[in-house]
């Protein structure tokens, strides 16, 4: 079978998402999980954007190995670069840089003629290539520019020394037939069986990205650019978990298939979902709530007596278990640490997985004892949720020792928040228009800082009416936005914890400040 590389742009297209900013480690935690799932490519960025973009490329550059990993540059020399720049400490790294196909941008965006783009191109292939040798080409919004002059765009590009040429559908404008017409027309008039990498990327906006870049593949692509859950600019892109699971589901009719270790890919969907503050619809593919899951009466009968009868994958395969963990107030640390364990943490190697040393493990087994005695029984879902919603990577200046709350129809809603503080126990008592807003208003005034909040977010971690409940948020301290999430049984501690991961992220700095430039 053709081997398929997956280029993972969750970090750099996945984070253009309106709303997202992810900061510096939890870029640098789906980076690692990026790896250990085993991506081929990850597109870590575009270093020229910000100080705070080039220092996080650099960064993951510097600590993630096993992979490629790639920034992105316009046709500019300081774009390119800056791109080598941050790279080159890199164990395997490449070049990715863009001009644009279609006429529309052409005049508008570029104010460019064909000629003088195609002239740019070269000049800045050859100038990528003298700071590396793997270089990426793409020129933007193929499916709406002339196929002819899109041919000898790409051409240019390969005469110029590019290694992989990208062929975006960058406003989700084609169909599988078309794209992949062209997709054919590139390998046999442009390509034509020289070591160049045909690679796809295509946006949802008609909801055909993944059938596009599946197109692309039955036509002589060997490359996808995709995202986790499929977040990107306006609809998103191309879905990692599906490209990947109809690649390895339908093997005997693409007759190809990727590296990537399956069993990885719920965990990181989470983390995405979690980090970025955008939610995986229950209905999503292989990763929705509900995509193993059946309810009318036929499908339960049949899947009792074999799941094939329903199921063309399991939930194992992606990384979700089946049977049902349950530990409460009971259990001991041995069976906490074992629950861990049976849900992939691997707490033999604390830096490999991110922060679960034995002293993560022993905060993490208090905090579940205090829910546990609250709530009762304790599900794998909310385990999950418990343990990656941990402060792991930022310092708590402020912790949480207690809060509570005074609401009701007639009552002015009052707070009194006590936290832990680098000068010792402090307490102090606020209203609001509602207990969050008491609570919130509490904190800042023991913190004296003061978060604007931008969205706010919450859902309930399984089903039922005891479930733990996630409060996820996006708050701006000064230009810099930051992101909190909190888990508790109660909805206002959850929401205090939430609001408490933003202020020590903001005192330790490590937000992303996000500017905008218009890419693939």
């Amino acid at each position: 079978m053709r081997h398929i590389k997956i280029f993972d742009t969750t970090l750099r297209d996945g984070e253009q998402s309106p709303g997202v900013a992810l900061s510096v480690p939890q870029k640098l935690e789906i980076a690692h999980g990026l790896a250990r799932m085993g991506v081929d490519i990850i597109e870590a960025g575009f270093p020229i954007t910000s100080q705070g973009d080039f220092d996080c490329v650099n960064r993951i550059a510097r600590e993630v190995r096993g992979v490629n990993i790639c920034g992105l540059a316009r046709t500019h020399k300081k774009d390119i670069e800056t791109a080598a720049r941050a790279l080159d400490v890199a164990e395997s790294w490449r070049i990715h840089t863009f001009t644009s196909a279609s006429d529309v941008h052409l005049k508008y965006m570029l104010k460019k003629t064909r000629e003088e783009v195609l002239e740019i191109s070269d000049e800045m292939v050859r100038y990528a290539r003298t700071f590396c040798d793997d270089v990426e080409f793409s020129a933007q919004d193929v499916m709406r520019a002339d196929f002819d002059y899109v041919i000898q765009l790409f051409n240019v590009a390969i005469e110029a020394g590019a290694t992989t040429i990208n062929i975006p559908d960058t406003t989700g404008y084609g169909t599988p037939l078309e794209y992949g017409r062209l997709i054919a027309r590139i390998r046999d008039e442009v390509v034509r069986g020289r070591n160049v990498a045909i690679s796809t990327h295509c946006h949802d906006d008609l909801g055909m990205a993944v059938a596009n870049s599946l197109a692309a593949v039955e036509n002589g692509a060997t490359q996808v650019e995709c995202t986790i859950n499929g977040i990107g600019e306006r609809a998103g892109n191309t879905s990692l978990e599906e490209i990947v699971m109809a690649l390895y589901t339908r093997g005997d009719y693409y007759q190809a298939q990727t590296k990537i270790n399956t069993k990885e890919i719920y965990r990181l969907s989470r983390m995405v979902s979690r980090h970025s503050g955008m939610v995986v619809q229950p209905n999503k593919a292989v990763v929705g709530d509900n995509a193993f899951a059946h309810e009318a009466g036929i499908h339960q009968d049949g899947v009792l007596k074999n799941k094939e009868t329903y199921e063309i994958m399991n939930a194992e395969l992606v990384g979700r278990e089946a049977g049902v963990l349950v530990l409460g107030k009971h259990s001991g640390r041995a069976a906490f640490k074992k629950a861990l364990e049976d849900l992939g943490y691997n707490l033999a190697n604390p830096i490999a997985d991110h922060g679960l040393t034995e002293e993560s493990v022993n905060v993490l087994f208090a905090r579940f004892k205090d829910i546990a005695d609250r709530k009762g029984a304790i599900g794998s879902e909310e385990l999950r949720a418990l343990v990656e919603t941990r402060d792991h990577a930022i310092p708590e200046l402020f912790r949480l020792e207690s809060i509570q709350v005074l609401s009701g129809t007639h009552v002015v809603p009052t707070a009194t928040v006590t936290l832990e503080t680098p000068q010792g126990p402090k307490q102090h008592a606020s209203s609001g228009d509602g207990p969050v807003d008491a609570a919130y208003k509490a904190i800042n005034h023991l913190a004296e800082v003061y978060p604007s909040l931008e969205s706010y977010r919450i859902e309930a971690v399984t089903e039922g009416g005891e479930a733990l409940g996630e409060v996820s948020i996006r708050a701006r301290v000064g230009e810099i936005v930051y992101s909190g999430n909190g888990v508790s049984t109660d909805i206002v501690e959850a929401s205090a914890r939430a609001w408490l991961e933003v202020i020590n992220a903001s005192l330790a700095n490590v937000g992303v400040k996000k500017e905008a430039i218009t890419a693939i």
